[in-house]
């Protein structure tokens, strides 16, 4: 009996793009011998729809042609029901008509809605098996400033940076320029905290500067982050595989960037294939290292995904300070780009195996949360207990 494997992406995502992408190809690599893949794409608008048209990347040249000749479904958020509904209404109709029945999901979602702890939690609320990291991993992991608050203080090295709400930029803005030129100093790097793909990421080298990424940043996300920049850097990426207690570590990648920080051009469109995602971007695997460093940056993304609690499969982008080789963590991403299949690959876990590995780490996960005590069988309602000035009440109380 093959296992029904859910894959979800697209979403309400600057990211959407990518997300359909390393979908794709997620989708192509599980061994179809034993998976049935059942796609649900999420519009841009938050509506699911599932379909074998989905599977092929030309069609979302067209979107409305794309869902018009797709099936629109849902999920009920009640614990227990792993079934994909189809969505459509009727007078007479008493409960829409199962489409498929899931036995595990595998979010495949980037950015926002999606990768930030949402969907996560509504794949918690209803107790599927799902291979990734959970509500509060997912939301520490894509906020920046929560995700170094943690690491900074697991001893884990994170570059200075100074934070801010959109609200606090529009009521303070002058305080906060020279907070940061004070605690900070230029260049710096402005950042949407809760974002990934480099997207509203700019360098300022001086005031009028700084301002002007600031209302661009803010564009993007309620919080704002600027950080040191190191000039002289070298960026440095690492997957890491499994959970928080039992992981290992990819051999680590140099991506190769065009300015002075790794944009989403850099990302996504440095290949001649618009459908490669990450993979297409131009990287040396394994990177140029000596041994030594290379096993510390391994290690330090090792005791990030630890520190994050981190599940399934993540990326850990960490940057070498040329002057003096000191080494910092920049980012983790809890769902990274084509999944990092690329790094796997070279680290001797072909694609289709690290889809296996996904699967079996949904599975496992579920056992052992199911072996954990969330309620308890007593209703203290039958007892004869109150609540004090409640209806009903006479007097009693916990």
């Amino acid at each position: 009996m093959k296992t029904n494997v859910a894959v979800f992406f697209g979403g309400r995502s600057v990211e959407h793009e990518i997300s359909v992408i390393s979908a794709l190809q997620a989708i192509n690599a599980f061994d179809k011998e034993k998976y049935e893949i059942i796609p649900v794409y999420i519009t841009k608008q938050g509506r699911w729809f599932t379909g074998d048209n989905l599977l092929d990347i030309r069609n979302y040249k067209d979107l409305k042609t794309l869902t018009d000749n797709a099936t629109e479904v849902f999920m009920r958020p009640e614990y227990g029901d792993y079934n994909l509904y189809k969505a459509e209404t009727g007078r007479f109709m008493k409960r829409n008509p199962v489409v498929a029945s899931l036995h595990v999901a595998i979010p495949v979602l980037h950015g926002t809605n999606g990768e930030d702890g949402i969907f996560e939690g509504l794949l918690e609320t209803i107790g599927i098996p799902f291979a990734g990291c959970n509500t509060l991993a997912s939301a520490n992991g894509m906020d920046k400033i929560t995700m170094k608050m943690i690491l900074r203080e697991c001893g884990i090295p994170v570059v200075d940076y100074v934070w801010f709400t959109d609200k606090e930029w529009f009521k303070r803005r002058e305080e906060i320029l020279d907070e940061v030129e004070s605690k900070l100093g230029y260049p710096v790097i402005v950042k949407p905290a809760n974002l990934g793909s480099s997207v509203g990421i700019g360098k300022a080298s001086d005031r009028r500067e700084l301002a002007e990424k600031i209302t661009n940043a803010e564009k993007f996300s309620q919080r704002i982050i600027v950080e040191h920049m190191i000039e002289d850097l070298k960026e440095i990426n690492c997957s890491v595989l499994g959970d928080a207690d039992d992981h290992q570590s990819s051999v680590c990648e140099e991506p190769i960037k065009s300015g002075d920080f790794l944009s989403y051009e850099d990302k996504y469109m440095g290949g001649t294939k618009t459908n490669a995602g990450m993979q297409s971007s131009e990287k040396r695997i394994p990177a140029d290292l000596p041994g030594n460093v290379s096993e510390t940056i391994r290690k330090m993304a090792g005791d990030t995904f630890r520190a994050l609690s981190c599940h399934g499969v993540s990326r850990i982008d960490v940057m070498i300070d040329r002057k003096d080789d000191a080494i910092y963590v920049n980012e983790i991403n809890t769902i990274p780009g084509s999944l990092s299949f690329y790094l796997w690959e070279a680290s001797g876990i072909s694609f289709s195996g690290l889809m296996d590995k996904l699967v079996e780490l949904a599975l496992r996960r579920k056992r052992e949360t199911d072996r954990k005590t969330f309620s308890y069988d007593q209703n203290i309602f039958a007892l004869g207990g109150g609540v004090k000035g409640s209806k009903g009440s006479k007097g009693s109380k916990f």
